[in-house]
């Protein structure tokens, strides 16, 4: 299928150049990120932002509300960006519509970037900070089964192992996670077992390099390698893990490692829906609701989370509804009105 070059254009405009060098090449590309993603909705949002207190340092996290009162369930959201570009301000605009289209709370966290802070600070900062989360659910009004781990790129890494280690830890344990085109696997080289690195890893966005790249930057050791929670589908035990909702993109290197781990899950007793976007890139989920790649998987997420087969109808109903409104709101942006 050729891929839609519309979809590829948008993107591209969101992206930006390989690392120039491991050694500096990651500082640009973070400037560019932040540059490339400008929340101009921002004001118009209800957001909180808080921080959660580890030994030496602190986890910022903000918090974005659905645009009606009450009390809703939580999305814990880890941001992708290779575990060393991206933040919360980077991915505000997810957020807020992750918010309004859910009709969840959605909790994002900034934790420690690499190179600086090398594995395992993120995945031990996301682990903090769902700790927090699960064992102080009553300050939401909401018990534990109604928190839900989610995650995008190297976010849905973190998701995976935060869930991994949670059952090793036994402090708490997420009933449901969402796992959006997540790296699982420790090689992006031609030598990995997975096709979609080499059919996918050049001329889309993310590249093989870039992963290779990434991943360098963010291990501590070579040791790190063979860790399950730098590379959660080398994991031997994969049981008493969550419900899980997996999305990939088609055109995605990362494509073939996220299905290959929702298998694993599954083969593990655990309960498993893995959907494919067709004609998507890595990444897409950054692009406005009305994009159709985008409208699906929220379709997806939303089924997923009422778990009520006989209410989808209702939740496509709902989705359609928030993202109709958003894409009102933007457009009145575009000609200098406040929505």
């Amino acid at each position: 299928m050729a891929i839609n070059q519309f979809m590829r254009a948008t993107l591209k405009a969101l992206s930006y150049p390989e690392l120039l060098d491991k050694k500096n090449g990651y500082r640009l590309q973070r400037k560019m990120v932040n540059a490339a993603h400008p929340h101009v909705l921002r004001p118009f949002y209800k957001i909180w932002d808080r921080e959660v207190c580890a030994e030496d340092h602190s986890i910022p996290v903000r918090i974005f509300s659905p645009e009606m009162t009450g009390v809703f369930p939580v999305l814990l959201f880890f941001h992708g960006g290779g575990w060393v570009t991206g933040n919360i301000d980077s991915y505000d605009k997810v957020c807020t519509n992750m918010a309004k289209i859910t009709r969840h709370t959605v909790v994002s966290v900034d934790y420690q970037l690499a190179p600086e802070h090398r594995f395992p600070a993120a995945p031990e900062d996301c682990y903090l900070v769902a700790r927090e989360l699960f064992l102080h659910s009553d300050l939401f009004g909401i018990n534990p089964n109604q928190i839900t781990l989610i995650g995008d790129s190297a976010g849905g890494n973190l998701a995976a192992v935060v869930s991994q280690m949670a059952r090793d830890r036994g402090e708490f344990l997420p009933s449901k996670q969402i796992l959006l085109y997540p790296a699982t696997n420790n090689d992006h080289t031609e030598n990995s077992p997975f096709e979609s690195v080499r059919t996918n890893g050049k001329g889309y966005l993310l590249t093989s390099k870039r992963m290779v790249d990434y991943m360098a930057l963010y291990r501590s050791c070579e040791e790190d390698l063979m860790n399950p929670y730098y590379a959660p589908i080398l994991a031997e035990d994969l049981s008493n893990q969550p419900r899980t909702l997996i999305i990939t993109a088609e055109f995605d290197p990362l494509r073939d490692e996220g299905e290959a781990y929702g298998r694993r899950l599954s083969d593990a007793g655990n309960i498993v829906e893995i959907h494919r976007i067709h004609d998507a890139l890595h990444g897409f989920m950054s692009l406005n609701p009305s994009f159709k790649h985008v409208k699906k998987t929220y379709r997806y997420i939303n089924d997923f989370l009422t778990s009520r087969p006989d209410s989808f109808g209702e939740v496509i109903s709902q989705t359609e509804e928030a993202m109709s409104k958003i894409e009102h709101n933007e457009n009145k942006e575009v000609n200098g009105l406040e929505p």
